[in-house]
């Protein structure tokens, strides 16, 4: 029979061990998870910058059509004998391309032009494999975030929207009697404006995973609106930029002009609406199309001092910094843009030149999640 005990008896006086509760176990585990997928996403947001970069230079190496066919599966394969080379290569004399402008090769010039293309498209490939390999994991181990899968799972659907874009855009140039030679230019302008979308979305969740959802919450309090605003229209205006150059690259337009600040000797290009109907020359003159480009780079740089003026007052020094950054970087893109002008556009200087854009636009974001979620600092310098 068990002993009475007394009503002022305190609970838990035994000799009876009890285990120990452990404070911070879930909190540690979701740390855990979100770190492990930051390190994922910033895996993949390094594979995106080196697809941006390889499909410049097939763009720029004229080899994104040496491929005519879409072929998810089995077009990871290359050619494996001779008899499949020539295959490839009488199916790629077919196209306009190759009748207009490339009738001089021979099949060593062709083999060149297709790694080109084939290197993008397995790269492509790569990305979507380390994307869902990266996210059945985590689902598996139950290690994604409250509310993140949605937006883990736009990462895919946006990825696998930019492959079939992809095949849309080399479809404008796989053509047969119709003179084309090069793709449609808003097609590459929807192709690499996508791919800038996904950058930007995955160094946005890179940011956010960088800091516990408490401080994440607790710094929004502070939010600076106005500084939020201005560089969230920064951003839309970079973004614009991006696809009017894209259209530049589409057609050439950047060798067209090769003198600075006229062109042609002129303030505007007398050829600007060479063609007919009207609306053709703002996608296909390359006058008009590159003018454009460089009236809105002058107004973007305009509206950069704004933003970065302004960024300069705000009381937080890793935003002041950040927003320095994005001066330093959209005053060498200027620069760089010129140069790329007076050379008349070689490879090397206009990858260059995709790839500082690359870093303006990362860095517009950083200095946009800054504003937003500021980093307080005590008098000191320490992280409040």
């Amino acid at each position: 029979m068990s002993k009475k005990r007394s009503i002022f008896e305190e609970v838990g006086t035994g000799d009876t061990a009890r285990p120990q509760a452990q404070p911070g176990l879930i909190d540690r585990g979701q740390r855990a998870g979100r770190s492990a997928i930051r390190a994922w996403l910033m895996v993949l947001f390094a594979l995106v910058i080196v697809m941006i970069a390889v499909g410049g230079l097939t763009r720029l190496t004229d080899s994104g059509l040496s491929i005519t066919e879409w072929r998810p599966l089995t077009g990871a394969l290359p050619p494996l004998s001779q008899a499949d080379w020539e295959t490839e290569f009488a199916k790629y004399q077919e196209i306009d391309e190759f009748r207009i402008q490339n009738q001089w090769m021979e099949l060593a010039d062709f083999k060149v032009i297709y790694w080109w293309e084939w290197g993008h498209r397995q790269l492509g490939r790569v990305i979507g494999l380390v994307w869902a390999a990266g996210f059945a994991w985590f689902a598996v181990r139950r290690q994604i975030p409250a509310g993140w899968t949605p937006k883990l799972l736009l990462l895919g659907v946006l990825g696998g929207a930019q492959g079939a874009i992809g095949w849309w855009m080399v479809a404008s140039g796989v053509t047969r009697g119709e003179g084309m030679v090069d793709v449609a230019s808003y097609r590459l302008a929807t192709h690499l404006g996508l791919a800038f979308v996904i950058l930007g979305a995955i160094t946005w969740y890179v940011l956010q995973l960088g800091r516990k959802p408490g401080d994440l919450l607790q710094s929004r309090r502070a939010r600076e609106a106005k500084q939020w605003g201005l560089s969230t229209g920064l951003l839309h205006f970079t973004f614009l930029q991006i696809l009017i150059g894209a259209l530049v690259a589409g057609i050439d337009a950047g060798r067209s002009y090769t003198d600075w600040p006229l062109m042609g000797g002129q303030i505007f290009p007398a050829s600007a609406f060479a063609l007919e109907p009207v609306w053709r020359n703002f996608f296909e003159s390359p006058g008009l199309v590159q003018f454009i480009h460089r009236i809105t780079g002058y107004l973007l740089a305009g509206f950069t001092v704004v933003v970065w003026l302004r960024g300069r007052r705000s009381s937080h020094a890793d935003t002041r910094f950040a927003f320095n950054a994005v001066m330093a970087a959209m005053s060498l893109q200027i620069v760089l843009g010129i140069v790329t002008v007076l050379y008349g556009a070689p490879a090397g200087i206009a990858i260059f030149h995709q790839l500082l854009a690359v870093l303006v636009w990362v860095l517009i974001l950083r200095a946009r999640f800054l504003s937003g979620y500021p980093i307080a600092t005590s008098l000191r310098g320490k992280t409040a």
